[in-house]
């Protein structure tokens, strides 16, 4: 092979195939498997069991990236990954392989490997994986190559790729085939890389600030911490009712009470709710607790985590949310968020001045005014939240902490110092999103018992998301001393959509829950 040969670039790309659904998939799947019959009658492995690497394929970028065009080096490597293109010009293929974080052209020349190996090279297929060991090399154009010396099959894809140049469009079948979503669709990796990227700032931040993680129980003996439906499951060797957790408040609690002073857990909750572009059955939080604090030391760190997440995974603190209508605006995180009282902002946003002293008849006569429904057994509180979710939500576009809840609505949060029927609560909203809940923790276990015996009673007269019963252990916590504290919870999910800028949370979910699949 004369040295001109070594610079050459490939041809265009290859047009695209012809039809994988139908019969088209099942002729296609047909022919692979015929070559996993012949390799094997050969005496050839289609799955070996590894293959050694020297470096990734960003490793190799980072160390030869800034090679001059038509270079070529002896330094030789052992690369892997996945065939996404393959383009045929005779007595040379350019093969792309991919591997999780980066892509690399393959040269490959029958002068330089032989025929057998070229043809076996040829025989390839698009999703097959391969390691290849060859010598660091860029084309005429600058495309940094590796020139392979010999290549090995290290797993037959006997279903082909999704077309590369449709991707892989139906949303239904994005969510349910992640792992094809994932081979051929560069935004969703990058979703997922962020999502990384976000959790690992947060423990970054929460170490350095002496927080303690640790892992709480999934299955609880009482469903509390929050007002959802729970999903019930039965334990058969001590013939038991458990409820899969509704949040981590509680038993991060009984750890401060203990002495651990700061903790934190990033874990799975389970809510038996509705799925929305918003909600899935199961999702992520982090909670934290921190001792001697309250809920102003929460807003400090809610917006702490938040904006040095974004940076992290992003590099910039800007972040894209939908306005009215539908508007793209850009957020700097890096801004002073707003403080606002939620019965300020239904005043604002309706004319009119609520409270949670007013009588019950004249607020829920209000609400009808403004068109929201009430349930006979609500009162006051739970009246002005949903004026506040009806009236003000939507208008909360910039980071905005909603404070003031009233006490009805807030069975763990402390009783504001300033006015008895609102507490040190608050809820933080960006581009009309909640994303974290967080207030100075009741302490009082006199109260809190009270607190319980009303969410009871709620639950009594058909409140499907109260508290399923007292949780006496807990309470038992209590009577031992909780120092002032404060909680947050933070919902991870909502959080990664904000910073990754996409719509729905199975965007951001590696597996959502979906209706089984009829096959």
């Amino acid at each position: 092979m004369s040295s001109d040969d070594t610079l050459h670039d490939p041809p265009a790309d290859d047009a695209p195939s012809g039809d994988l659904t139908g019969s088209g998939l099942i002729a296609e799947k047909s022919k692979r498997l015929l070559k996993l019959d012949q390799m094997r009658a050969a005496g050839a492995n289609p799955y070996p069991y590894r293959f050694d690497r020297t470096s990734t394929l960003a490793e190799l970028r980072a160390q030869h990236g800034a090679l001059d065009a038509g270079t070529e080096t002896e330094t030789e490597v052992a690369i892997a990954g996945r065939v996404m293109l393959m383009r045929d010009s005779g007595k040379l293929i350019f093969a792309t392989v991919r591997d999780r974080d980066d892509e690399v052209q393959l040269f490959v020349s029958k002068a330089v490997v032989g025929d057998e190996a070229f043809e076996a090279l040829r025989n390839l297929d698009l999703g097959d994986w391969v390691g290849v060991h060859g010598t660091v090399m860029t084309t005429r154009k600058g495309e940094l190559s590796v020139k392979v010396q010999h290549f090995q099959l290290l797993s037959k894809a006997v279903r082909p790729l999704p077309d590369k140049w449709h991707g892989l469009t139906d949303t239904d079948t994005r969510f349910r085939q992640r792992y094809a979503d994932l081979i051929v669709n560069e935004e969703a990796r990058r979703a997922f890389r962020i999502r990384h990227e976000i959790i690992a700032s947060f423990r970054r931040t929460l170490h350095g600030r002496s927080y303690i993680e640790v892992e709480t129980p999934v299955l609880h003996v009482e469903a509390g911490g929050a007002h959802a439906r729970p999903f019930i499951t039965h334990h058969n060797t001590l013939d038991m009712q458990l409820y899969l957790r509704i949040a981590l408040e509680l038993h991060l609690k009984r750890l401060i009470v203990g002495g651990m002073e700061r903790v934190f857990e990033i874990g799975r909750i389970f809510r038996n709710e509705g799925i929305s572009t918003r909600h899935n059955p199961e999702f992520t939080m982090m909670e934290l607790y921190q001792a001697y604090a309250d809920y102003s030391e929460m807003i400090e760190i809610t917006e702490a985590l938040i904006t040095r997440a974004a940076i992290d995974a992003t590099g910039t603190s800007v972040v894209t949310v939908h306005g009215p209508g539908g508007a793209s605006l850009e957020v700097d995180l890096a801004q002073p968020w707003r403080q606002a009282r939620m019965i300020d902002l239904i005043e604002d946003a309706i004319g009119v001045a609520v409270h949670p002293s007013q009588p019950v008849e004249q607020l829920r006569a209000l609400a009808t005014q403004h068109g929201v429904s009430c349930a006979p057994r609500w009162g006051s509180g739970k009246i002005i939240e949903e004026l506040f979710e009806h009236t003000a939500e939507h208008t909360l576009i910039a980071p905005t902490f909603v404070t003031g809840h009233p006490v009805e609505i807030s069975p763990l949060a402390r009783v504001d110092r300033n006015d008895p029927f609102l507490t040190e609560r608050f809820e933080l909203f960006i581009g009309a999103r909640e994303l974290a809940n967080g207030y100075s923790e009741l302490n009082d276990p006199v109260e809190q018992r009270l607190r319980f015996e009303d969410e009871q009673m709620a639950k009594e007269l058909g409140d499907d998301e109260a508290a399923t019963a007292i949780d006496e252990d807990y309470l038992r916590a209590l009577e031992y001393g909780l120092p002032p504290t404060g909680g947050l919870g933070i919902g991870m999910d909502r959080v990664v959509m904000l910073i990754a800028g996409v719509h729905s949370i199975k965007e951001i979910i590696l597996f959502p829950t979906l209706r089984p699949e009829v096959f």
